[in-house]
């Protein structure tokens, strides 16, 4: 007789009764997420995500709890070669959005957003395939330069998608992508900044980042805290206050130059940084009804808006102690939206024009 497991000689420690308050605790918890299962050719994914992007209404739109673009073109080369030869593709995980205010029948990607990017920039020729092991004559081929029949036949290439239908609530959306991506996921910016740079600046961030004014007018997901985005959005704040101009193109090489640099200043003024950060929030909770939030019913906040309006404000205070504006309407304007869009981020006229379309808009008589 094959002899029993050590679990099953093992006297259980747990009573009856805890049994009975786990099962209990599993169906309280539980969610029913109604879900579809769809397949889209790429031509159709690549519109539903392009048609709209600049202004925000796309079909196919990434949420402000994703991250940024991640994957290098070594990645994406290769996610495009696995289209090429048909081989499995993932699911992409999206969800129906329902806004009372303005519906758009929209679809918020919950998990497949460097996939979608892919697809696109290859589509319009904004990826060049680079080291590719198994279609290596493709190297150097941008989608233009493959022939038409192949063109149209990768546009033909279909991906399935998980659509979770309005029910799902914003909590299980985020929960699903945090869920998704545990065990595969790569430490973020700023838990790497917590790992390799650590120092007094840092430090003072994390401080910072845990202001009550802070977190009301800027309000994170539990998710997002485990993440140090709370951290990441303070950083990014005096980054571009005290050197936007001086940005280039990638974020993450112009924070940690940052913080590299101010944690090695043993003679940074707390105090006054401190001033400065308060101030800028005291005037948000006096002009802005939603903080920093697109409106009432919004929950969060993208990084870019966040940028834009924390750093312009500032900068108008610089130049105008009390600060009296007329009005806030801009905020609302095509203008102001066009600025802030979620593809506005790495760029170094977009970053420059939209910290100083608000300072532009404050200042002005």
């Amino acid at each position: 007789m094959p002899a029993k497991s050590k679990a099953t000689n093992s006297k259980s420690k747990i009573t009856n009764k805890q049994k009975e308050a786990a099962e209990a605790e599993i169906r309280e918890k539980q969610k029913p997420v109604d879900y579809d299962t769809k397949e889209y050719p790429v031509e159709v994914i690549v519109q539903k995500y392009m048609e709209g992007r600049e202004d925000d209404t796309n079909e196919l739109f990434i949420p402000d709890y994703q991250r940024e673009k991640a994957w290098k073109e070594k990645d994406q080369s290769k996610f495009i070669e696995s289209v090429l030869l048909g081989l499995p593709i993932p699911y992409i995980f999206v969800a129906d959005i329902y806004d009372e205010e303005n519906d758009l029948g929209r679809l918020e990607i919950v998990d497949g957003t460097q996939r979608i990017r892919s697809l696109y920039e290859f589509s319009n020729n904004e990826l060049t395939l680079v080291g590719l092991e198994k279609l290596k004559k493709l190297n150097n081929f941008t989608f233009a330069d493959l022939p038409l029949a192949r063109q149209r036949r990768f546009n033909r290439s279909t991906i399935r998608m998980i659509q979770l239908t309005e029910k799902a609530d914003e909590e299980t959306r985020r929960d699903m992508f945090e869920r998704i991506n545990t065990g595969s996921i790569l430490l973020n910016d700023m838990e790497k900044r917590r790992g390799i740079q650590r120092g007094p600046f840092l430090d003072f961030i994390d401080e910072l980042s845990k202001d009550s004014k802070f977190r009301e007018l800027c309000p994170f997901s539990e998710a997002l805290i485990r993440r140090k985005e709370p951290q990441e959005f303070v950083l990014r704040f005096f980054a571009y206050l005290n050197n936007y101009q001086n940005f280039e193109s990638r974020v993450d090489i112009f924070l940690n130059s940052y913080l590299e640099k101010n944690n090695k200043d043993d003679n940074f003024d707390p105090h006054k940084i401190q001033a400065e950060f308060e101030s800028m929030l005291d005037f948000v909770e006096k002009y802005l009804p939603y903080g920093f939030r697109k409106g009432k019913n919004y929950k969060s906040v993208p990084r870019i808006r966040f940028e834009a309006i924390s750093v312009g404000i500032a900068l108008a205070l610089r130049k105008r102690k009390n600060l009296k504006p007329k009005s806030m309407d801009w905020l609302n304007s095509p203008e102001f939206k066009k600025h802030t869009t979620s593809d506005a981020s790495n760029s170094r006229p977009k970053v420059i024009g939209r910290i100083e379309y608000v300072r532009d808009q404050l200042l002005s008589k």
